[in-house]
């Protein structure tokens, strides 16, 4: 006799309790429940056999709707049932409750594993679900601008298409459910998507060996926004970067490869579970970089079927399907793929990947010159930043000592805090201190901030 497992379960006696193994199958893949077998696979005999042969069935079918096979098999002299449940398209509830069988246990379902389970056997997907009281107008123009730009490079959409307004370029994307926006469009082109999703940022924080949290940033704004902010933060703040020249031109290089970097956001941005209500985390330490995001795989699926050739299928395809129209992603659920391409194309390993209960985890080690290397660099650095301080100007170094305490502060700000400047002298001032390396421009206009360079 085989042993228990995802579609096995072995019962000594029958018990009415019973039936919520066997909602847990129907909701599942379907199983077989053994009734008159011990744990270790021995027969050991039911009583009232032809009896439960007839009310087990009436049970399930007025108490769940749902009909299965009852046998009767014999062996060794001892009678014992075979109850075969098939796997349901339809979602089935036992006294009100839903169970599923997950390997060889049987769960209730609550909270955000039911919803998932609920919208997945109505064939449905959570950034498909319609969000009242969402308008067009209440998303964010200067995203739809950035969207066009990417789409129009990436060749995904007809130029017709494009030069519709925002209404109309949603219900190209097909983020209209009806006359309801779909929370993809809130993930997407909102402003402040966390007004209708939880969850919805990115928390970094950088460690020391020992789990010591030295500082961290939270990253907020729509998905596109997101991902500009994470790859400005991550390889300007959280990286240190090797400082070469090829005559007089200046080249950083990473401990990891940009286009690694990006595509695994992006991977992390598509197929998180937004009903969790956990942020994507990103923890960055001096010789790795790991990227924790609460998703949840197909059923079946293991991260050996995401490094193998497999069938697409993004956890929030709506999303999935607006940045391959921006040429951000692959069709074809390519990402893990694209993700080590990039490594082993500049010369890295590939990451690590990893699934367990509190999501997916992509793991990249990162690969430096010797360490004598670095920090006689950042020496001859921070010695090069020195000299060229001192040759500032009192309005540049006052610009600096300001923005040091205020990343945030306007053009117009400067203007009002600095004495004897105009708003001529901040704008030139401004590009010659990113000019000699000093200040760095991290964000848009509205969004950013100034970044002092040390």
């Amino acid at each position: 006799m085989n042993t228990e497992s995802q579609n096995i379960e072995f019962k000594e006696s029958w018990r009415d309790e019973y039936q919520k193994w066997i909602c847990g199958f129907a909701n599942a893949q379907g199983g077989i429940l053994y009734v008159g077998i011990k744990d270790n696979g021995e027969v050991c005999g039911v009583q009232d056999a032809k009896k439960l042969m007839e009310d087990i069935p009436n049970k399930m079918r007025d108490m769940m709707g749902i009909l299965l096979d009852v046998n009767l098999k014999e062996k060794d002299g001892k009678a014992y049932l075979e109850i075969v449940t098939e796997a349901y398209p339809y979602p089935v509830s036992f006294r009100g409750k839903y169970y599923q069988r997950s390997g060889a246990t049987n769960q209730e379902l609550k909270g955000a594993a039911l919803d998932r389970f609920m919208l997945r056997k109505q064939g449905k997907t959570w950034d498909g679900v319609p969000v009242p009281y969402l308008k067009a107008e209440d998303l964010d123009n200067a995203t739809f601008d950035l969207f066009r730009k990417y789409a129009k490079r990436s060749g995904r959409m007809e130029e017709a298409d494009l030069m519709d307004d925002n209404h109309g370029l949603l219900e190209k994307l097909r983020l209209y459910e009806g006359s309801y926006l779909k929370r993809a469009a809130a993930l997407l082109f909102h402003p402040d998507p966390e007004k209708y999703v939880t969850g919805a940022f990115v928390k970094v924080g950088f460690f020391r060996e020992g789990m010591d949290l030295v500082y961290q940033d939270e990253v907020h704004g729509n998905l596109f926004q997101q991902i500009m902010k994470l790859m400005d933060l991550l390889c300007t703040k959280y990286m240190k970067a090797i400082i070469t020249y090829e005559g007089i031109q200046r080249i950083e290089t990473l401990p990891m490869p940009r286009e690694a970097l990006r595509e695994a956001l992006l991977n992390a941005c598509i197929n998180k579970d937004y009903a969790e209500p956990s942020p994507i985390q990103i923890r960055v330490y001096e010789n790795k970089l790991e990227i924790i995001n609460g998703g949840v795989l197909p059923e079946g699926w293991t991260v050996e079927t995401l490094l193998s050739s497999h069938r697409s299928m993004p956890y929030n395809p709506d999303i999935a399907n607006t940045f391959f129209r921006a040429g951000e992603i692959e069709a074809w659920e390519r990402g893990i793929k694209r993700i080590i391409t990039a490594c082993k194309k500049d010369g890295f390993s590939t990451p690590e990947f990893r699934y367990d209960a509190s999501g997916i985890w992509t793991t990249f080690k990162f690969e430096y010159p010797e360490r004598a290397t670095i920090q006689s660099d950042q020496k001859t650095t921070q010695k090069t930043i020195q000299k060229t301080i001192q040759k500032l100007t009192e309005q540049q170094q006052a610009i600096l000592v300001y923005l040091n305490e205020h990343p945030n502060a306007t053009r117009k700000e400067l203007c009002e805090k600095i004495p004897g400047v105009t708003m001529g002298g901040v704008i030139h001032n401004l590009s010659r201190l990113q000019e000699l390396g000093l200040l760095k421009r991290i964000g848009g206009r509205k969004q950013g901030y100034w970044q002092i360079i040390e």
